[in-house]
């Protein structure tokens, strides 16, 4: 069985080349190794990829690049295995990955992955169609969803005030 080829997306350059030796050598092959949202679009628009692994932020606007790559790769790939790496929980991105059901699909947080074997094992696992969510993660956007008062509707409620608008 050939290698999983992977899109690699960071900005941090040292990060980026430190991911890059990792998954090699764990027997990956990192078909293409980015540092920007523009080269992250035609690094995952290549039929050949199997996955990727994608920074949230990157420029130009270091907002959620990423995040949006990974949404826009899936609907035109659906299941396509995405691995996010990031510093924060963007909760709005976050739940619209993981909304489709399909799997294939990660988000962990950088400053929490402590164990080497574990990440690689966690990128395989999504590479084969399994989720990897770090707890935080979940956790956030779970607490979002409590916080969020059209959700205390019942449905009756909902369609009143559908209709009042």
């Amino acid at each position: 069985m050939p290698a999983e080829r992977l899109v690699l997306a960071e900005d941090n350059a040292l990060l980026r080349a430190g991911l890059t030796q990792l998954l090699e050598g764990s027997g990956f092959v990192v078909a293409a190794s980015v540092d920007n949202a523009v080269e992250l679009d035609t690094a995952l628009a290549d039929p050949d990829v199997d996955g990727a692994v994608l920074d949230v932020r990157m420029p130009p606007s270091f907002t959620d690049e990423g995040l949006r790559a990974a949404i826009a790769v899936r609907e035109r790939r659906p299941g396509f295995p995405v691995m996010v790496l990031s510093q924060y929980v963007e909760q709005l991105y976050a739940r619209e990955l993981l909304a489709s059901g399909e799997g294939a699909v990660g988000y962990l947080l950088k400053d929490r992955v402590s164990d080497v074997r574990q990440f690689v094992d966690g990128v395989r696992r999504v590479v084969s169609g399994g989720t990897v969510i770090d707890p935080e993660v979940i956790a956030a956007i779970m607490a979002h969803r409590r916080d969020e008062p059209l959700d205390r509707l019942s449905a009756r409620e909902r369609d009143v005030l559908s209709l009042m608008a």
